[in-house]
C-alpha cells in the first residue's frame, strides 16, 4: 500500500487546535502597501477562538513597531512584540559565527543594521573598513554601491551571510525580484555563495518565535504552532524542517499546481483560500483506489497522466473549489511518489474548477 502523507483533517477550526499562528506577512496579510482580502476578518476570528496570532517575517527592512502599525491601518490588533523579522533572527545567527564586537557590512536598512548593533556588533558601510563578514538582505531602496561594496568585502575574505533566500517578494503592483535574485550578482561576481541564512526555510525563525512568545520562558510546544504562508518554498519548508504542521494560503505566491506537484518537503498539512481559513474545519481526504482519492463530494483520479475531476458544480462550488483541490494534491503527491515526473502531470481540471470557483464567488 501506498503510504503518501496526505492532507490532515481537523474537525475544529484550527484556531481552536493550535495556540499560536506564525503568520508570514507580505502575500498573506498585506502585499507592499495593500491588506489581503479578510486577513483582518480572519485573524480577529482566530483571537475570538482563543489562537495567537503572531507574524514572522522573511522581510527584514522594516522594524517591528511599523510593521505593527501598518497592521493596526488594516484593522489588525497587532503590536511590536508581535512580530519577528528576519533581522533580528539574522543577527541572532551572526553570534554563532562571529566573535562580538567583529566588523559587518550591512546591505540593508536600518532595522538589520540596529539588531545587529544589539548583539555586539561593529555596522560598516566600506569594503575599505576591511569587514569580517557581509549580511545581506532585501530593502526597496538597494543600490548598486551596496552590491559592488559586498562583493568586494567577500572577494577580500569576508564571511557572507544573508537574511533570507526568498527568489521573489509580493508587491503592491506584482511579483518582484526578492533576496534571493539580489544576491545572484554577489554570487557570480565572488563565487562564494552565502555561508548561512536567517530567514525560511530554515526553520529558525518558527524555533524562536516559540520562545519569544512564550509566557514562562518556556517555549511553546511545536504541535501547538501553525505556521501560515503564502509560499512553499520558504514557509512550507521552513515548517517541515522543523517538523510543524502548516496552511498555505492562496492569496500570495503560491498557486494551485505548485501545490499539487509539490516536493515532499514543501507539501502544507492544510490549504485555504485566505485567512478565513483558521475559523474553519478541514475536512478529511481519502484514499478510495489506486490513484484516487476524495474529499467529501469531489473525487479526483490520475487518468494516465491527467486528472479527472468527478463533483456536481454544486459540490466545487461549496467549498470554494478548495476539495478539488484537496483530492487532486493527494492525488498528485500518491502519483510523483510513485515515481511519476510532476511536469508530465496534466492538473488542469482542478486548477479550472478553482478558477471558476473564484470567479463566482
Amino acid at each position: 500500500m501506498n503510504h503518501t502523507r496526505c492532507l490532515k483533517e481537523s474537525k475544529e477550526p484550527l484556531a481552536r487546535r493550535y495556540s499560536l499562528a506564525l503568520l508570514d506577512l507580505d502575500g498573506v496579510v498585506y502585499r507592499g502597501d495593500d491588506p489581503v482580502a479578510h486577513a483582518s476578518e480572519g485573524i480577529a476570528k482566530a483571537q475570538s477562538d482563543g489562537m495567537r496570532p503572531s507574524y514572522t517575517t522573511n522581510n527584514p527592512s522594516r522594524f517591528p513597531d511599523t510593521v505593527a502599525r501598518q497592521l493596526q491601518g488594516f484593522g489588525v490588533n497587532a503590536q511590536g512584540a508581535d512580530i519577528i523579522t528576519s533581522a533580528i533572527v539574522a543577527a541572532r545567527m551572526l553570534t554563532h559565527h562571529l566573535p562580538s564586537g567583529a566588523k559587518v557590512l550591512i546591505v540593508g536598512a536600518e532595522h538589520l543594521r540596529d539588531e545587529v548593533r544589539k548583539v555586539g556588533f561593529e555596522v560598516v558601510d566600506d569594503a575599505r573598513e576591511h569587514p569580517d563578514a557581509v549580511l545581506q538582505s532585501w530593502h526597496k531602496d538597494l543600490s548598486f554601491n551596496e552590491l559592488a561594496q559586498a562583493s568586494y568585502a567577500i572577494e577580500q575574505g569576508a564571511q557572507y551571510y544573508v537574511t533570507n533566500r526568498d527568489m521573489t517578494i509580493p508587491r503592491e503592483q506584482g511579483i518582484a525580484p526578492g533576496n534571493g535574485a539580489l544576491q545572484l550578482p554577489v554570487i557570480e561576481t565572488t563565487g562564494k555563495h552565502p555561508q548561512d541564512s536567517a530567514g525560511k526555510p530554515e526553520s529558525a525563525m518558527y524555533d524562536e518565535a516559540r520562545t519569544l512568545f512564550s509566557h514562562d520562558g518556556q517555549p511553546i510546544p511545536g504541535e501547538s504552532c501553525l505556521p501560515v504562508g503564502d509560499r512553499l518554498d520558504t514557509d512550507i519548508e521552513a515548517a517541515n524542517r522543523g517538523d510543524y504542521d502548516s496552511l498555505v494560503v492562496l492569496t500570495g505566491v503560491a498557486t494551485a499546481r505548485m501545490i499539487m506537484t509539490a516536493s515532499v518537503v514543501q507539501r502544507p498539512t492544510y490549504i485555504a483560500r485566505d485567512l478565513l481559513g483558521l475559523d474553519m474545519v478541514h475536512p478529511a481526504v481519502d484514499r478510495i483506489g489506486a490513484g484516487e482519492w476524495r474529499c467529501r463530494d469531489c473525487v479526483v483520479r490520475l487518468d494516465g497522466k491527467r486528472l479527472a475531476l468527478e463533483a456536481s458544480t454544486a459540490a466545487i462550488h461549496a467549498h470554494d473549489g478548495l476539495d478539488a483541490l484537496r483530492a487532486g494534491s493527494c492525488v498528485c503527491w500518491e502519483a510523483m511518489d510513485s515515481g511519476v515526473s510532476a511536469e508530465e502531470i496534466d492538473t488542469s481540471a482542478v486548477e479550472q474548477a478553482l478558477q471558476l470557483s473564484a470567479s463566482e464567488d
